[in-house]
């Protein structure tokens, strides 16, 4: 995991204002790697995993993938998902969550509310790719 370390690092240094970044895998709803400016207590990396997972997967989410695939006449055991990426804006923070290419993990990151979003969303998406590769 130590290469996913370093591209969450690489990512934390290089979105605007990014003060963590986080890659969540969905199928556990396990943090697998996390990286931040600051020292967090291991309860917050806990509640970031089961939030993720309930922003991707929780059963609105689900119902509302379920009535999308019927809507095109897609089969239900299909593994697409339309939900790809999250924005969550908070009194002081930006959240972006990304869905991975393989559609069971996610990147969460987190910028200080002064970040152009346009920028953290560029510089988020660029991330993805070495992220990715480095699970």
């Amino acid at each position: 995991m130590s290469n996913l370390d370093n591209m969450l690092q690489k990512a934390v240094t290089s979105i605007p204002d990014c003060v963590a970044a986080g890659y969540v895998d969905l199928s556990s709803g396990m943090v697998l790697s996390i990286k931040t400016v600051d020292s967090h207590p291991t309860e917050v990396f806990e509640l970031l995993a089961a939030a993720t997972t309930d922003l991707f997967q929780g059963p609105n989410v689900s119902a509302i993938e379920k009535i999308f695939r019927k809507a095109r006449g897609l089969p239900e055991n299909n593994d697409h998902h339309y939900f790809q990426e999250i924005i969550v804006n908070s009194d002081n923070l930006i959240h972006v969550f990304i869905r991975g290419k393989r559609q069971q993990q996610v990147a969460c990151f987190v910028c200080r509310k002064s970040a152009n979003l346009g920028m953290v969303l560029t510089k988020s998406r660029l991330a993805m790719p070495e992220i990715e590769a480095a699970l």
